[in-house]
């Protein structure tokens, strides 16, 4: 008598069991607004009850009006209690639309998540972060609760630690998946501000079809600048097209030449020393003989990186620099192109930049922001990234899978160059300079780069920053 007992609690328990998670995935959304449940067949396998054990509990859910019986189609949901969402607001600036493939993720993690909707807010210099700079923006909206979530990237969140903001974002855990130079990017005092989600050195872009028809042999990591001149030179054919083309004022560009040179800025105090006679010059003033020489580089003024990229697409272009970001403008082409380790002065060297994900500390949705943090970071939305875009995912094992047969993306034969040359990776931080020092430098290097200021005067201007002031 006791086991019939038993064996009946066992029953009902199983029976609300299932009546009760039908419902509760009702009103989550699992199953929307004309969605047909599972067979009753399924039903009674995966809670082990008979079917018409399962056909009296949908009874309970006909009577509460969730559901109606569709004859011999199945149980049609009805009804869903309307349930709050969290709604979590992610400040981006526009290019992570394409580096990360974004709105891809959003809709993969609010499928995993219904109960958490993401909202992207997508800042310019005229909405909504106008009259601020990007840190300052982050600032403003983390302390005000209008964003839980930020993109940024290394030279953002340098100028954001500069600035002594750091403790308005939530620490966050470590993952031993990532390749370490990322979690160290993002890590003050071992403590990580900003989860890794990708990273994107600069490499030379090339077109094939282009050393194909010029006869010239494509390029490879022995070259030096000098090589890239001589076939830049053969490549360009005046009124047509130019051997050689990079985003020149991008923060993402022009750094490369000086961190070549092995050296850094140095300091007397709070002013620059002079860079004269140092291989430091040498960078600066390489930059500007590449950029000057109508044989080569064209004049023609690019307001963005996606300038760059469509002169390149037009086939205007035979050579440029593109941190693998920017190879995303190429993923859905037929363009037959490839990548190389960029030329070098005195030793291979190239810049490497990545982008992060941080958390409001003071969000009324902290706990919604980290659940979509943690999934940017996981294995699933990494693996995302790797199949549908060209942008190089954090976690290393992922980063290093070579199987892209079902991608169907226009992806460089040497796409995998990233691995090689991690030993050549350099960044912002190398050259020793604040952000807000940093900042004002190209106003100053144009000047030189366009011979409207001799390398005596560039040099007395650069040695009178002080502390975000320029010398007059």
């Amino acid at each position: 008598m006791a086991k019939e007992k038993a064996s009946r609690k066992t029953f009902r328990s199983r029976l609300q069991g299932m009546i009760d998670q039908l419902r509760t995935q009702i009103t989550e959304g699992h199953y929307e607004l004309g969605d047909y449940l599972p067979a009753e067949s399924a039903l009674a396998e995966q809670y082990m009850l008979s079917n018409n054990s399962v056909r009296k509990g949908l009874d309970v859910l006909v009577g509460e009006g969730f559901i109606v019986k569709v004859d011999k189609v199945g149980s049609r949901v009805v009804k869903g209690v309307k349930r709050k969402q969290t709604v979590v607001s992610v400040g981006c600036t526009p290019s992570i639309s394409r580096d990360l493939v974004f709105e891809r993720l959003i809709d993969d993690f609010q499928s995993l998540h219904p109960s958490i909707r993401v909202k992207p807010v997508t800042g310019t210099a005229e909405r909504p972060f106008a009259n601020s700079t990007y840190i300052e923006a982050i600032r403003a909206h983390m302390e005000a609760d209008e964003i839980d979530v930020f993109t940024i990237n290394t030279m953002s969140f340098n100028e954001l630690a500069e600035s002594g903001y750091t403790g308005l974002l939530e620490p966050q855990k470590a993952s031993g998946d990532m390749y370490p130079f990322l979690n160290a990017a993002y890590s003050i005092d071992d403590v990580l501000y900003a989860q890794p989600l990708i990273f994107s050195p600069v490499v030379l872009c090339y077109n094939r079809t282009h050393f194909r028809e010029a006869g010239l042999p494509e390029p490879d990591s022995s070259w030096r600048w000098s090589d890239l001149v001589r076939a830049a030179a053969r490549l360009t054919t005046p009124n047509q097209k130019h051997g050689f083309y990079f985003f020149q004022v991008s923060e993402n560009r022009w750094p490369l030449f000086l961190l070549q040179s092995g050296e850094s800025f140095e300091w007397d105090g709070d002013r620059l020393r002079s860079i004269r006679g140092t291989k430091l010059m040498e960078g600066v003033r390489l930059c500007g003989e590449l950029t000057r020489n109508r044989d080569i580089f064209p004049n023609y003024v690019s307001e963005s990186s996606t300038d760059e990229s469509r002169l390149f697409l037009e086939g205007k272009i035979s050579m440029l620099l593109a941190p693998y970001n920017s190879l995303n403008d190429f993923k859905h082409t037929d363009l037959d192109y490839d990548i190389s380790p960029v030329p070098f002065l005195d030793r291979p060297a190239t810049l490497m930049f990545t982008v992060g994900v941080m958390v409001n500390r003071q969000s009324g949705r902290k706990a919604a922001a980290q659940t979509f943090v943690d999934y940017l970071a996981s294995a699933r939305a990494q693996e995302i990234i790797r199949r549908e875009s060209l942008s190089i995912p954090a976690i290393k094992a992922i980063a290093e899978e070579t199987d892209f047969s079902d991608s169907g993306l226009n992806r460089p034969k040497h796409y995998a160059l990233f691995r090689e040359i991690i030993p050549s990776y350099r960044v912002h931080a190398e050259l020793n300079i604040p952000v807000r020092v940093f900042k004002q430098l190209p106003h100053l290097l144009k000047l030189f780069w366009s011979e409207l200021m001799d390398e005596e005067t560039l040099d007395e201007r650069l040695s009178a920053l002080v502390g975000g002031t320029t010398g007059e």
